[in-house]
This record gives C-alpha cells, sequence and structure tokens, in this order.
C-alpha cells in the first residue's frame, strides 16, 4: 500500500492513486472461473499457522506430510465425508508409528529428547481424533486436530538451524529479525497478537519489532481503513511520513523483501513482474486476513519506513499467487489472534500500544 498520511488532502490524493488497484483487483473478482483459468490451482492456505509452519527453513517430509494430511482434512470434514477423515487419521497414525525413528534421526542430540516427547504426543493426539472421526463429532475432531498440528509445528521448530542466508551488505545498517518474534498490538478496541517472520523477510520484521521496542507505533491512528481491504498505520505526528533514524537524522527505509520457495534468500527491491514471476506464490502470502504488509509509496519500492497494513480481504477472493498483493508488497508475519477485533477496527480507531511479547532476543540493531 502507498505511504500516505492522516490529512484529509494526502488522503484525497493517495486514495486516488489506488483507486486504479481496487478497481483491477474488483474486475478480476468480477470476472468469475474464466479469469482464473491459467493461474495456479489449488485451495488457498488461509490458516495463518499453517503458513507459518509451511514458512519454516526446514527440510523434514516426514513431518511435513503428516502435517499435510491433517491440514487437508478441512475440504472432507466441511462435506461431512467421515469414513474419509478417519481413513486418513488411521494412516497418519500408522506413518507415524514406521517412521517415528527416521523422523528422530533429523534432530540434533540436544532437542531429540524434546521431540521424542512431542511425537509421543501426537501419537495420543492422533487416536483421540481418530475417536473423534469414529463418532463423528465435527468440534471434538477440531479440537484435537488442532492439538496434533500444534505438536507438530513445536517439532518443525525444533529443526530450524542457524539463520539459513546472509543478508546483502548493502543493507548493513538496518536492524534484523534472524528469527521469529511474537507482538501484542492494543488497539482501542482490543488486542491484536501476531507472530512476525524473520526467516522470510528479516529487514522488514527486524524494522518493525525495532520500531515496536522504541514504542514508535504508541498512539497512532489507522490513517487508512477500507471495509475489507486494509487497515493502515505507523505515519508518525508531524511533516514525516516515517521513521526518522536519530542518529543519521533521516528517514530510515526499508527495501521491498520478497523471498520465494526455492529460492535461497529473498528478493530485493524486485517485483514478480519485475523477475517474471507472474504466477508464483511467496513464502509469506497474502492469503489470510491479517496479514501484515510493508507499506511502500507508487513511485519507489525501497522508501518503506514505518507504515503498515493489515490485509483484511476475504481469502478465498485472495490466494497465493491469485492476487494483485504478492510480489508488489512485502508481508512480514500474521494476526494468530483477536480475529474479533480486527473485524471491529476502523477508521475512528488506532494503536494504543504495541509491545514485543516474545522472540526479541532475534532482533540484531545491524548487521
Amino acid at each position: 500500500m502507498a505511504r500516505g498520511h492522516s490529512g484529509w488532502t494526502q488522503w484525497s490524493g493517495w486514495a486516488r492513486r489506488w483507486a486504479g488497484l481496487a478497481a483491477l483487483l474488483a474486475l478480476m473478482v468480477m470476472a468469475g472461473p474464466a479469469a482464473w483459468a491459467a493461474l495456479p490451482q489449488g485451495n488457498a492456505v488461509t490458516d495463518p499457522a499453517a503458513l507459518l509452519r509451511n514458512a519454516l527453513p526446514i527440510q523434514a517430509p516426514d513431518l511435513q506430510d503428516l502435517q499435510h494430511r491433517l491440514e487437508a482434512t478441512s475440504d472432507d470434514l466441511r462435506a461431512k465425508r467421515w469414513p474419509a477423515l478417519n481413513s486418513t487419521v488411521r494412516r497418519c497414525g500408522s506413518l507415524l508409528g514406521t517412521r517415528k525413528a527416521a523422523i528422530l534421526d533429523g534432530f540434533t542430540a540436544d532437542t531429540r529428547p524434546e521431540a521424542g516427547a512431542l511425537l509421543d504426543q501426537l501419537e495420543d493426539q492422533l487416536q483421540v481424533l481418530a475417536a473423534a472421526a469414529e463418532r463423528q463429532e465435527r468440534d471434538p475432531f477440531l479440537s484435537a486436530r488442532r492439538d496434533a498440528l500444534s505438536s507438530i509445528g513445536q517439532a518443525e521448530d525444533l529443526l530450524v538451524g542457524p539463520f539459513p542466508y546472509e543478508i546483502p551488505a548493502e543493507f548493513a545498517d538496518l536492524p534484523r529479525l534472524l528469527g521469529r518474534a511474537t507482538v501484542q498490538l492494543t488497539t482501542t478496541k482490543g488486542d491484536l497478537t501476531a507472530v512476525v517472520d524473520g526467516y522470510n523477510a528479516p529487514l522488514t520484521a527486524g524494522a518493525f519489532v525495532d520500531l515496536v521496542q522504541r514504542g514508535f507505533y504508541d498512539g497512532l491512528p489507522f490513517i487508512r481503513a477500507e471495509d475489507f481491504y486494509v487497515l493502515q498505520t505507523g505515519d508518525p505526528e508531524g511533516p514525516q511520513e516515517g521513521f526518522i533514524d536519530p542518529k543519521s537524522k533521516a528517514e530510515r527505509h526499508v527495501p521491498l523483501e520478497i523471498k520465494v520457495p526455492g529460492q535461497p534468500a529473498p528478493f530485493y527491491n524486485q517485483t514478480f513482474e519485475d523477475l517474471g514471476l507472474f504466477k508464483a506464490a511467496p513464502e509469506l502470502p497474502f492469503s489470510t486476513k491479517g496479514t501484515l504488509g510493508w507499506a511502500h509509496s507508487d513511485e519507489v519500492l525501497d522508501d518503506g519506513s514505518s507504515q503498515f497494513f493489515l490485509f483484511l480481504f476475504e481469502p478465498e477472493l485472495t490466494p497465493a499467487g491469485l492476487n494483485l498483493i504478492d510480489g508488489r508488497y512485502a508481508a512480514f508475519g500474521y494476526v494468530v489472534d483477536g480475529f474479533d477485533v480486527l473485524e471491529e477496527l476502523t477508521a475512528e480507531d488506532g494503536i494504543v500500544r504495541a509491545r514485543v511479547i516474545g522472540g526479541g532476543d532475534n532482533l540484531q540493531p545491524h548487521g
């Protein structure tokens, strides 16, 4: 999203600049199935926990196979195909039983005991899940699946090793988040909890967490609030549109930063169009409500400074690879709790306080 001030003059010009994008997206939606014919098919992943699991920099095919099998039960659950659900869960239990030793071999010696306890726990949870499927009980099934996926996610977290790539030297002066952090945004309507992902957007996530720790966002209003589109904030009081570094006395800028699956490191200051990746889906897609995105101006890609937005579009209309935001803006995390609050926020609201409640030690002030 474009950067902008909260004043009416700036708002009007800024809104006009984005009318074309909104209209184009509306045309794509209204065009119906034919408009999507040449685009990637398949169901979008819209669960933020699943998106975060999928974005971990790990290679664990057996464990990830279990994860994806359980996540894929949503279609059968919606259609009440209980025999298929029962079969899938029992197959997962069988796979875990036969591949457990191989899965544990993928952990380091110091993490293997904790991983073993998590896999033992997962075995018990799969039994509970199978019993819920046998009884055809939707809510117990959802609860047990959530527990099982949580155990898998905790085990996958243990597999993450050292930070997997070097950040270009040209960005050495910028803060970076070498891992993940959890941030609580206390708004005028209540609390939102977000997980910020430095594995896939270290400079963007690092700038955000650094500003949270400085108290930069405390007391700032939402400068843009459009139903079913975005909530944007981060414009400081006064003539500045971003964060002024107290040492350099200049506005700190963060490059456009997007990581694509299969690539060793993010691309910087290049859109998917620039790269010729017209159907690509980034590691962190804008495919769920509450995606955190970093704003930059319409004119250049690397002048994002402090303004960010919460993506609000219905995920069914914006699956990864099928929208106009992926590859043009950097996503850097997801709201994981407080969706009832997110639904209530408007242009009359703002951030009362932002604070890091976990993972703050992953922030490095510079390279």
